[in-house]
């Protein structure tokens, strides 16, 4: 039998820290201390002692008291303080490479990217670049009294424990040790497929203060596609993504929907990504080839052509349609879950084909009867992927603030 654990008053503290922020990041208004005592089940005298810490470390602000009645003394609401605690996102995709980084209030401090074919880049000259671009960076956030909680790596391939790319095909990388970058192991990243970061990027409050709505609840669960280069995807559990044993939970686009079909880049036959990819795609409908197909201006023809009643674009976008729709009926059949959040270049397809995938999905799956299949459009983030690796990062304070409230 295991030992268990002793829990020691920092470990407490450092959990009842963890809820009281947790809590303040998903309400939609700030809360009084008497409030977040209710929420959370605390005593109000351990939220005068854990709210006094927060607002020392400026985590926290106070607004203007008001009085609830004639009888009432004043209630002070509580909120998430900017200028204290920041996250740093870094991602490197076929299409460019860049970072942001974010406060605890979701304010974007700071953001660059720069737009590349990195079909053949070398790694060792990115991750270079990335390295002069931050530090740059983290001196100005120190200047202006951030804490740097962690940064987060999005890549567009398979990450195992967080430290290993074993292969991005897109960018033509296998087995890097990405603690061989010194950005990489100063900052200590956490690197994660591109997919599950952008998931995350959709979870309301998950490491930073959402102003805008959201299609998801923080604790939801979801299946999450993402549709930028090739196909990839997330499953979402009560608000969490599941990456399996391994780190390769949620790869979709490699998925069979027919077993002799083409060629898929990752050698198998017949995947998902071949019918429904934005490459595979562009090139079928003889828009553009090889790297040309990458270029935005090839998603707009693809559309262009479609709109305009294109036989050639209509037959390659059914197809596609069908092959998503298989792929997904599976995934909610093994899966059990209900949603589908879509990003990417199939958020562009109109209101009539998604509800066609819906009704495709929903006449596939064995809970037909009593399950309704909800097919929605991802947040338009712009980078939703770089934006939930900044959110993974800031993660590390909501995890754990008093690591970082004592140093």
């Amino acid at each position: 039998m295991a030992a268990l654990k002793r829990i020691n008053q920092d470990d407490l503290r450092t959990h009842n820290l963890s809820v009281v922020i947790n809590t303040l990041l998903r309400s939609s208004e700030p809360l009084s201390r008497a409030d977040l005592a209710k929420e959370t089940g605390l005593t109000k005298a351990t939220m005068s002692l854990l709210t006094s810490m927060l607002l020392e470390h400026r985590s926290l602000k106070e607004g203007v008291p008001s009085v609830q009645s004639v009888y009432g003394r004043p209630s002070t609401p509580l909120s998430i303080n900017g200028g204290a605690v920041c996250g740093i996102g870094v991602q490197i995709n076929t299409d460019g490479y860049g970072y942001m980084v974010l406060d605890l209030d979701g304010t974007v401090v700071a953001e660059r990217w720069i737009s590349k074919n990195l079909q053949t880049a070398d790694a060792t000259a990115i991750f270079g670049d990335l390295d002069t671009m931050l530090s740059d960076q983290i001196s100005t956030l120190q200047s202006r009294g951030y804490t740097i909680s962690g940064a987060g790596l999005a890549l567009p391939g398979l990450v195992a424990n967080r430290t290993e790319l074993l292969v991005a095909r897109n960018l033509g990388w296998e087995r890097l040790d990405l603690m061989q970058f010194p950005v990489v192991e100063r900052l200590n990243m956490i690197a994660g497929n591109e997919a599950n970061m952008a998931a995350i990027a959709q979870l309301p409050g998950y490491a930073a203060y959402r102003r805008d709505d959201c299609l998801v609840g923080a604790n939801s669960s979801f299946i999450y596609v993402s549709t930028d280069i090739g196909i990839g995807g997330a499953l979402v559990r009560d608000g969490r993504v599941i990456v399996g044993d391994h780190g390769f939970a949620g790869e979709i686009g490699h998925l069979a929907v027919e077993m002799d079909g083409p060629v898929c880049r990752c050698g198998r036959h017949g995947c998902l990504e071949v019918y429904a990819g934005r490459r595979s795609m562009i090139e079928a409908a003889g828009i553009a080839s090889g790297d040309e197909s990458f270029n935005i201006d090839a998603v707009t023809e693809l559309f262009r052509r479609l709109r305009q009643g294109d036989p050639q674009v209509e037959a390659i976008v059914d197809r596609g349609m069908e092959a998503m729709g298989s792929a997904l009926a599976s995934l909610i059949n093994l899966s059990d879950m209900d949603t589908v959040l879509i990003g990417g270049m199939w958020n562009l397809f109109d209101d009539e084909y998604l509800q066609e995938l819906r009704n495709g999905i929903q006449r596939r799956i064995l809970s037909r009867n009593i399950v309704d299949v909800r097919i929605m459009r991802a947040n338009t983030l712009p980078l939703p992927a770089l934006y939930g690796a900044a959110l993974t990062g800031l993660r590390r304070f909501v995890d754990d603030p008093l690591q970082f409230m004592q140093e």
